[in-house]
Formats: C-alpha cells, structure tokens, sequence
C-alpha cells in the first residue's frame, strides 16, 4: 500500500521495462560504439551510465522487487523490450510471481510468430504480448501475426496486448548512437480499430494515452470496450496538442470518454540507478485530483484494473 492524497491505494505499475543482459547485449551488438569491445554490455552501460543488469535475470528481479518495496508498490508489469527475451522477463515472473506480470514484445511479421507466442504464455506463463508497428513496419489492421496474437490471448484468461501507437522514441538507442528507423504511418489507433471489434474478447492496452494520438486512442476505445489505456511516462506527446494540453485534463477527458475502470497507472520506470520512477507518479496522482477523480476511479487506475485485469495479488 502506498499513503497518497487519496489515503492508502494499492498501487500496480502496468509499464516497467526490463532492461536485462540479453538486452543490453543485443542493443550492444548493434552499436558502433561497443560492438567488439571486450565487454559490449560493460560498454554499453558505461556510454548510458546505467547500471549493469546482471547476467542473471534473478539479479535484476530481486533489485526491482526491492525498488517496489522501498516505493510501496505492490505489482508491475515487466517488459522483455527487445523480441526474443521472453526467458529474461519468464525468469523474473516465476523468482516473484506474486509481484509480477512479464510482458514481452513481437514481431508479427516473423513466421514464426503463433509458436513463439503460445510458448510464452503456455510455457513461461508471461501475460502480455507487446506490439509495435512503427518499429517493426507492420499494420495492425492489416497483419495475419497480429491476428494469430489476438486470438491465442482471448483463448487464454489474464492475457492482453499491448499495442504501441503514437509518437515512438527509444531513449537507449539515442545514447548509443543507433538509428531508430521507425515508421510512424503505423502509429494510428484508428488500426487497432477493426482487430479489437474481430477479437471482442481480447484486452488491447494503448500506452500513453496513444503517444499524441490521443483523440484517436479516445476515439477507438469510445467505440471498443475491450480497449485500455496505460498513463505511463511524462506524457511529452502533450506538447503536439494545440493548445498544448496538461495531464489534469487528459485523465479528465479520458475517464469521461473511457471510465476510469479502463485506464492501468504506468510509470515507464526502465533503468538503474535512477529505478522506479516516483517523480511520474507524483504528476499522476496531482493530475488525477486535479481533474476530480474519485477516490473510486483513484483506486481503479492506480492498481485496482490491474488486479482485475491479471489477477489479484495472492496473500
């Protein structure tokens, strides 16, 4: 529990990145600057200043559970952020899996994407397939693979997808000099329009309030009630409004169009040493009071439709 304005709330964080070594390690590969050094990740690290995860992902399950702790934090979602690091996140879910659910992203363009997808929520007993047109060049109205993931979570109790639209920045690969070569005609939510209307029975999760797509994010999840939306990060996107909107009536709109019980509190909280990020959830929960949010709707977005949504905690 965790002592706000609203007194005490439950608060799950429905957006944490798990930054691993398989990550760093990919990302590394990749770089000018670090690939074929000694230690790419020690290099990597050492060009972010982030600190090294570990080469086991039980290391950076037990740093974030003592994060959590020292925040007050009940649960979160973890994100295997680059495809392919499933057993990273897996790993962390089943060391604490009373704290966490593991996330992971794909690729749907990939052949193999059905497989890899039922592995992850059969075998490793992760919870949300994440998805990103614009990195990956696909459409989600358009794609097969997205349909097959659509399907293999409404079979499947407690599992959602993640769908990023919007605005997409990848804060790491800046640090490292990579080019991030995304293409932001897949980022409209009004493509997750159709596949959330075909799959009624699968959650759909837009993080960000849609990233500066947020009429459309509204728009789509007006007409789709399987829709959610996740409050994560500072919210930049707001700055592209016009006139430039603030966070007390993005959760004001968004809770009139949407209900307060389809909106999950994220932080974006991704890197140590800075860990879980407080100065996110302190803006959200002004915001959330500024716009004469209930202590009800408080409750609902900051843990409460996460625990409805995954299951709730087992004491």
């Amino acid at each position: 529990m965790k002592q706000t304005t609203y007194g005490e709330i439950e608060v799950c964080d429905a957006h944490v990145h798990f930054f691993s070594h398989h990550f760093f390690e990919k990302l590394a590969g990749l770089a000018p600057s670090t690939r074929g050094t000694p230690d790419p990740v020690e290099a990597a690290c050492q060009v972010t200043g982030f600190d090294p995860p570990g080469t086991d992902p039980a290391f950076l399950a037990d740093r974030w559970l003592a994060e959590l702790d020292l925040a007050g934090v009940s649960r979160a979602m973890l994100i295997a952020s680059v495809p392919g690091d499933e057993a990273s996140v897996a790993a962390a879910v089943w060391r604490h899996p009373d704290r966490f659910v593991g996330a992971f992203m794909v690729d749907p363009t990939h052949d193999d994407t059905e497989a890899r997808v039922r592995r992850a929520f059969d075998e490793l007993g992760l919870g949300v397939a994440c998805l990103f047109p614009s990195m990956h060049h696909f459409s989600i109205a358009e794609s097969d693979g997205v349909r097959a993931v659509a399907a293999l979570a409404a079979e499947r109790p407690g599992r959602a997808v993640f769908t990023h639209f919007g605005a997409l920045s990848v804060g790491i690969r800046s640090k490292l000099g990579l080019p991030s070569p995304f293409d932001m005609r897949r980022s409209n939510p009004f493509d997750l329009h159709p596949v959330a209307g075909e799959f009624a029975s699968t959650t759909f999760i837009v993080p960000h309030f849609g990233a500066g797509m947020f009429r459309e994010t509204l728009m789509v999840a007006e007409l789709c009630p399987n829709v959610m939306i996740d409050t994560s990060s500072s919210n930049r996107w707001m700055r592209y409004v016009s006139p430039p909107a603030d966070l007390a009536s993005v959760f004001r709109q968004t809770i009139a169009v949407a209900g307060a019980s389809r909106l999950l509190f994220g932080s974006d909280s991704s890197f140590f040493p800075r860990g879980w990020n407080g100065t996110v959830f302190d803006a959200q929960i002004e915001a959330l009071a500024d716009a004469g949010a209930s202590a009800d709707d408080a409750r609902a977005v900051l843990g409460g439709n996460f625990g409805r949504l995954f299951g709730e905690q087992e004491s």
